[in-house]
């Protein structure tokens, strides 16, 4: 019997083996057997190696990837590298090394870290997205959606990062700090490329046959932010101007006393009269410094000033003061709001400090329910008064009505309304993706011709940004010379790259036909693997990443280029592993450094411990002790497997069968700790007892999508032929899983006095007699038993006189 484990030896042998083999590659086009995309979100090779984090998603997904296999599916598995965007270009000015090589050099670590986890990758279905020969189809991409509308450009204030020198899209901007390096983000006006994602919002909003996480879910219908309301237009007084504002709240309309601009609306400068231009002018000024979270916030004391003009209300005719405040925001609505004080809390803190009129129109609906004025708006719906003839209408029924009544007149509609703003991708860096746009004095803004792609990234420029507003791509005059695609005149190319999230929106789509050149992917290919069935990644990912992805995607099916509407069936967020309790952060010098406990321990033990720490949906916290444990099951598994048990106690079958029903049970509900505790018991049952020849093999087969390196050496020993992994997943009998003995209680006029271990089939005179001969009970029996009592399976009861 071989001892001990060596799983620097087994690991490094394993791995050649599959490698020889090619176990990894997926066979794309076999229709045998069903198909399972089985996907992890794929690193950025900004630093200098994988962490825990990463390890912490990919191992468990290689684990499921590899019991889908063993299920009978067809397994697919590849990864790749998201290797463009602000992390490899920071990390690249930070050390000074140009972002090729640096994410060049990176690559190779992790490819070679990610090779050491063991995982069933497919590496022929490779990406990166920073070679010419994805960002090619990046840009593609891009066109696509230019041709049909979806990309736009505009001048537009923006999210305007001073120390990564770019532009952030809102996602990456948010609580007014940029989410690469945290540093307070300030506004800017530049020509920038949108994607119309908006157009797409009411279908984003639809989840029908997804398996995601409800969290997830609503934080994307919160970032959309769909509203049903009412669009209502208010006249400017001495003026052939009106104002539209749009509001959920039409029922308050007849308390509208006062009305707000954005400060960045476009009638401001046309409406201010000379007496308050300067006053709001400074005002504009002061407010372009805030980020749209400050202004909105609810905390946030509320400023503004008077314009000078008036509007008219609608439904009463009153004379309105417009005011300026920085609450308004211009992208959400129409960037101007009927202010009802009485009945909004903002506009009430707001009408306080202005001393503006607040005019109350809703009132309770009965008398359950107190008014909160005039301490505090009243916002809830109620029925109304001081309305007119509308007085007495519940709220629900007078938003329809009056804007009913209005829209007779040309001046309200019913509108459907959403928060979600267009996704701004233009980034005034180096490293992404050329936007394949070029500029003709003669033809305007004109795309690149399909054959002209990829538009590649130089190589030999500055890369540093020199804040000026301008991507390091303008200083190429190599670059930015070329000729129209229409005329074929002079032109200049656009400078700004893509926003790296564009790269990463397909991805998925790009590896089943990651080899073919003439087109991104092959409809026949993506009818029969997309959906991916299985996605696993961090929940911070669902209003960039996960939105967008799903916004090309069904952008794509729409062109006709794709049959899924969705890209992921099922997701998945794995959760977070700390130390001593904290995030680990390079900061807090409580970081993890995988490599070093996989060459001490084996990257077997350290996949099970991460997948030990608790659920896997939940993370855990780490203890470099905690691992022996797994460390000394391992080897606890490893001799009960190698024990060569001549004369001894059998393993009752009962215990093989549980645990193949409960191992089964926890990996399909992703509970791998538990499974591995399962196995646990198992190796301690097993530990010094007779086990069969197949009896091993089902206990290796159980271990293997776990530890898959320790199970395929155990299997080479037990009998087993070529790889674990091309046998498939044990089965169970339920009937063999019912315990041949059964416990029982005895009591003694109703007093437990003892248990005996009797064959569950025992008739009931040989169970009665057993009873009464168990050594605890046979001294409470002195006198005359009169009654005896059986229930088969559970309990005796003896009465004594």
């Amino acid at each position: 019997m071989l001892k001990h484990y060596d799983h620097s030896k087994a690991e490094t042998k394993w791995r050649k083996f599959w490698e020889a083999k090619k176990l990894y590659k997926t066979d794309l086009q076999d229709s045998t057997k069903p198909k399972y995309y089985n996907l992890v979100m794929f690193p950025y090779p900004s630093g200098d190696k994988l962490h825990i984090g990463h390890w912490y998603s990919y191992a468990p997904a290689d684990s499921w990837g590899r019991y889908m296999r063993m299920k009978g599916f067809n397994v697919f598995q590849p990864i790749g590298f998201d290797a463009f965007g602000l992390p490899a270009e920071n990390y690249a000015i930070k050390t000074g090394v140009h972002p090729a090589q640096t994410t060049k050099t990176n690559i190779a670590y992790m490819r070679k870290q990610l090779k050491a986890m063991g995982a069933f990758w497919d590496w022929d279905a490779e990406v990166v997205t920073a070679e010419p020969d994805y960002y090619k189809w990046t840009q593609w991409v891009f066109l696509q959606l230019y041709k049909n509308g979806l990309v736009y450009r505009k001048t537009a204030p923006v999210n305007w990062c001073p120390s990564c020198k770019t532009v952030l899209a809102n996602e990456q901007a948010q609580d007014g700090l940029c989410d690469r390096c945290d540093s307070e983000v300030t506004k800017k006006d530049l020509t920038q490329w949108f994607v119309n994602i908006k157009q797409y919002a009411q279908k984003l909003l639809d989840y029908k046959g997804l398996d995601w996480p409800e969290k997830t879910r609503l934080m994307q219908e919160n970032w959309i932010g769909r509203s049903e309301g009412s669009e209502v237009d208010f006249e400017i007084q001495g003026y052939d101007k009106k104002i539209t504002v749009y509001t959920t709240r039409i029922d308050t309309l007849y308390g509208a006393t006062y009305m707000v601009l954005a400060p960045e609306h476009e009638l401001i400068e046309k409406i201010t009269t000379i007496e308050n231009k300067k006053s709001v002018e400074n005002y504009i000024k002061k407010t372009r410094k805030a980020t749209d979270i400050e202004r909105s916030a609810e905390d946030r004391e509320k400023t503004g000033v008077f314009t000078g003009a008036y509007a008219t209300n609608p439904v009463n005719g009153a004379k309105i003061p417009i005011w300026i405040a920085d609450y308004v925001l211009v992208h959400y609505g129409t960037g101007a709001v009927m202010a009802v004080p009485a009945h909004d809390t903002r506009d009430f803190a707001f009408a306080k400090k202005y001393k503006l009129p607040i005019k109350e129109v809703i009132s309770p609906i009965n008398n359950s329910i107190k008014s909160t004025l005039p301490k505090a708006a009243f916002v809830d719906d109620g029925k109304l008064i001081n309305s007119s003839e509308f007085g007495g209408t519940p709220s629900a029924q007078a938003r329809l009505d009056i804007t009913r009544f209005l829209d007779k007149k040309g001046l309200a509609k019913l509108k459907i309304n959403y928060r979600l703003r267009d996704w701004l991708i233009s980034r005034q860096r180096y490293w992404g993706a050329p936007i394949p746009i070029v500029y003709c004095d003669k033809c305007g803004e004109v795309a690149v011709a399909e054959k002209d792609l990829p538009v590649k990234l130089p190589m030999d420029i500055d890369f540093t940004p020199k804040g000026d507003g301008k991507s390091p791509l303008n200083t190429s005059k190599k670059f930015v010379t070329t000729k129209c695609p229409t005329c074929g005149g002079p032109a200049t190319r656009e400078t700004d790259t893509m926003d790296t999230f564009v790269c990463s929106s397909w991805y998925f789509l790009r590896y089943p036909c990651s080899q073919l050149e003439g087109k991104p992917f092959e409809e026949k290919m993506l009818s029969k693997w997309l959906p991916v069935d299985m996605y696993i990644g961090g929940p911070e990912h669902a209003c960039m990443h996960l939105l967008y992805a799903r916004f090309i995607h069904k952008a794509m099916h729409d062109l006709g280029y794709v049959k899924a509407s969705e890209p992921f069936k099922r997701l998945v967020h794995q959760g977070m592993i700390t130390k001593n309790g904290a995030k680990m952060s390079k900061s807090k010098g409580n970081v993890v450094s995988p490599d070093e406990f996989v060459k001490m321990y084996g990257s077997d033990v350290f996949r099970m411990y991460l997948m030990f720490m608790g659920p896997f949906t939940q993370g855990g916290d780490w203890n470099d002790k905690g691992i022996v444990g797994i460390k000394r099951f391992v080897e606890k598994f490893w001799r009960a497997m190698m024990e060569e048990v001549k004369d001894g106690e059998k393993i009752a079958p009962a215990i093989i069968h549980k645990t193949v029903k409960k191992v089964t049970e926890d990996i399909d509900a992703m509970h791998f700790n538990t499974a591995i505790s399962a196995l646990m018991a198992l190796a301690n049952e097993a530990s010094g007892k007779v086990l069969s020849k197949d009896q091993k093999q089902v206990a290796t087969r159980l271990i293997a999508p776990l530890a898959p390196h320790l199970a395929e050496e155990i299997w080479s020993k037990v009998g087993g032929k070529g790889s674990v992994f091309e046998e498939s997943w044990p089965t169970y009998d339920s009937a063999q899983i019912v315990d041949d003995e059964i416990t029982i209680a005895i009591q003694v006029n109703g007093r437990l006095r003892g248990t005996i271990l009797i064959p569950k089939d025992l008739g009931k005179e040989a169970v009665l007699a057993r009873a009464k001969a168990e050594e605890n009970v046979k001294k409470y029996l002195a006198g005359q038993v009169v009654k005896e009592i059986y229930v088969p399976g559970k309990i005796v009861n003896l009465v004594v006189k």
